[in-house]
């Protein structure tokens, strides 16, 4: 359903050890962050191990364990979070980079996961 929003475009950047981009959480309400079970950010095909992701939002950076006890923070709708990846440096060019949320979502019976893929370069 929000999907096709979730990367966002021209967000992708060199970071100290690694790359980031922004994302905005692909379900139409705020979840707190202990709802967001896992975050992957595979890139070229090559998958990145969950330790080797962070999450900030409003200046607060979490790794996915941290998140997953973090009751007192929320990623609202439409809010663009930072998602980064460490230990991971891409060569400048255009990538394929996919997004996968999954969330846990009170009144569903499964726990859906919600993957985007959008080619973003990255500056030289």
């Amino acid at each position: 359903m929000m999907d096709h929003k979730m990367i966002v475009a021209g967000s992708l950047v060199a970071v100290d050890g690694g790359f980031a981009l922004e994302a905005r959480l692909p379900y139409y309400r705020g979840l707190g962050l202990s709802m967001v079970e896992d975050i992957a950010v595979p890139v070229d095909g090559t998958t990145y191990p969950r330790e080797a992701v962070r999450f900030a939002v409003r200046d607060q950076n979490y790794t996915l364990d941290e998140m997953e006890s973090c009751y007192d923070n929320r990623w609202n709708f439409g809010e663009k979070a930072l998602i980064s990846v460490l230990g991971a440096e891409l060569a400048p060019g255009p990538h394929k980079v996919t997004v996968a949320v999954r969330k846990r979502i009170s009144y569903l019976p499964f726990v859906p996961t919600m993957t985007a893929s959008k080619e973003l370069a990255l500056a030289a």
